[in-house]
């Protein structure tokens, strides 16, 4: 009864702080994933830098790109931070609005059929932030902002669990974080799927500004101890799969919200010098119009 009483009063008072940090950084992650076709990738590049742009100039909606150097090889994911579910609605106004206003109200059509003629498939999801199975999380935005602007690489790990499981996975997690906090200040992002996966999915994710920076990266196997083959044997029986894949941002295909870009300009605001071309080319809807 003691430790219930405890587990409870410990809840009351993180609800609050998790709340906040939801508030601050965004309730849901709205993720739109591609699988590129091979020999379109280059006009795939050239029409995401132009509607990125047309967002970066007529302040329309933000996201971070990045694309898989370990993992489906010509996957490039587009994700963007929302606080709620009408937050999904007024970014995708803005990210519309900013099209019509580069290209015209009749170009976002053709936009479409040009983006889509580059990929072979494409995947949506609102993942909402599980601050409470997150490790070591940032203090506040600016350190969440710090963390990300610095980012160079994401290395997350897709937890795919079986019908009916999610809370048995959930547990396992909650298990392993007093292990990693104590023995790590890596920070380590929990979001789940809410809509658009089959199943429970749960991706734990890190962000660090070099890949080197992996070669120091905590084991879990080391600060769990001799829990861990236990911990791992459950979690193997709830899950239907465990994947691990590395991303790198891409900041010429990604429009970030100020407070990320501010922390490093030079990579986030890249120059660059865009090549004459013809209107056959101008604009295509990038995933965030083919949601």
């Amino acid at each position: 009864m003691k430790r219930l009483l405890a587990t409870v009063s410990f809840a009351l008072l993180l609800t609050p702080l998790l709340f906040a940090q939801a508030q601050m950084m965004g309730e849901y992650l709205d993720v739109f994933k591609v699988k590129i076709r091979p020999e379109k990738r280059a006009d795939f590049d050239v029409i995401n830098k132009k509607v990125a742009d047309a967002n970066r100039k007529a302040k329309g909606d933000f996201w971070l790109a990045s694309e898989n150097a370990y993992g489906e090889l010509n996957t490039v994911q587009f994700t963007s931070t929302r606080e709620n579910y009408a937050g999904i609605e007024s970014g995708m106004t803005a990210f519309m609005n900013s099209i019509k206003e580069a290209y015209g109200p009749g170009g976002i059509p053709k936009m479409m059929a040009d983006f889509n003629s580059t990929i072979l498939s494409g995947r949506a999801e609102l993942r909402r932030r599980r601050w409470d199975l997150s490790s070591n999380p940032p203090a506040g935005p600016d350190d969440y902002y710090n963390i990300v602007g610095h980012a160079r690489w994401v290395r997350t790990v897709e937890i795919r669990g079986r019908n009916g499981r999610g809370e048995d996975i959930e547990a396992r997690l909650k298990q392993a974080k007093p292990a990693i906090e104590k023995g790590s200040k890596w920070p380590y992002f929990v979001s789940q799927t809410t809509v658009g996966a089959p199943g429970p999915v749960y991706y734990i994710t890190t962000l660090q500004p070099s890949l080197a920076a992996f070669d120091s990266a905590p084991k879990l196997a080391e600060l769990m101890g001799d829990e861990f083959a236990g911990w791992m044997k459950g979690l193997s029986e709830d899950a239907i799969s465990i994947e691990t894949v590395m991303m790198r941002f891409l900041p010429e295909l990604s429009n970030p919200p100020e407070a990320v870009a501010k922390a490093d300009p030079d990579f986030w605001r890249p120059k660059r010098t865009v090549a004459r071309e013809g209107t056959q080319s101008k604009g295509a809807l990038t995933a965030k119009a083919a949601q």
